[in-house]
């Protein structure tokens, strides 16, 4: 029955992407103002999160919203699925996420990406990747919105130990603003790789924040080691 349930969520998710293809269009002939992309998406968001609960089963919790920074500031994330993708642009709207470019082929999401707009790199590309990080992320700083990057690069196991890649260092160090750690535990329910998801409720936990200018190394190893801690508390409880 829950393979059924996941499999019906994901053809209505798909319809329900399809529908805003001429949303899209509308959206395109207008000039592609960002206070028109950026509501249709959350609109596109909530629906998602609510079909997924409605259908699958699957909810979320967040807690420590107390934590987070009343300015805009770099949110680290580990990353475990695709569910975070989706939730985050609810969870913290007008966000700014580091993504990948081949998110961009994707149908009608990919152009929404690309017109929030999000900052897209090429993994591959090295030191001009990073350069674009810090370019778009001061950008998007001015124009009052956080930037949220996944710093272990791809999705991981849950149980699977944090990794943060070395990029991120720089990007706090250039950035100039608060850090926000967040750990989440999306992987338990909805699995990287897999179509089936489990019904629950995924704890997303926004952690004590760093506040800017801070030794670089020392403070990402520290969100490093926090996150940790919190998805095995989570994970335990």
């Amino acid at each position: 029955m829950q393979a059924f349930r996941s499999l019906l969520f994901t053809g209505l998710w798909t319809f329900w992407t399809a529908t805003f293809a001429p949303v899209l269009g509308i959206i395109l002939l207008a000039g592609s103002p960002p206070s028109w992309v950026r509501p249709c998406t959350r609109v596109w968001s909530r629906g998602v999160l609510f079909m997924l609960k409605s259908i699958v089963g699957l909810g979320y919790e967040v807690r420590g919203r107390e934590n987070i920074p009343a300015v805009p500031c770099l949110i680290v994330s580990n990353h475990q699925s695709a569910w975070e993708t989706v939730a985050f642009l609810i969870l913290f709207p007008d966000v700014a996420v580091i993504t990948k470019e081949e998110l961009l082929k994707v149908p009608v999401f990919g152009a929404f990406l690309r017109l929030s707009p999000m900052i897209t790199i090429d993994r591959e590309s090295g030191s001009k990747a990073i350069r674009k990080m810090v370019e778009e992320g001061g950008q998007a700083l001015e124009d009052g919105r956080p930037v949220l990057i996944f710093p272990e690069g791809t999705r991981s196991e849950p149980g699977a130990p944090v990794e943060f890649k070395r990029g991120v260092e720089l990007l706090y160090a250039k950035l100039g603003c608060p850090l926000l750690p967040v750990a989440m535990n999306s992987g338990d329910y909805w699995r990287p790789g897999r179509a089936n998801k489990r019904a629950g409720t995924i704890i997303v936990s926004c952690l004590p924040p760093s506040p800017a200018g801070e030794a670089p190394q020392a403070t990402i190893k520290a969100a490093e080691t926090a996150v940790q801690a919190e998805l095995a508390r989570i994970r335990s409880a």
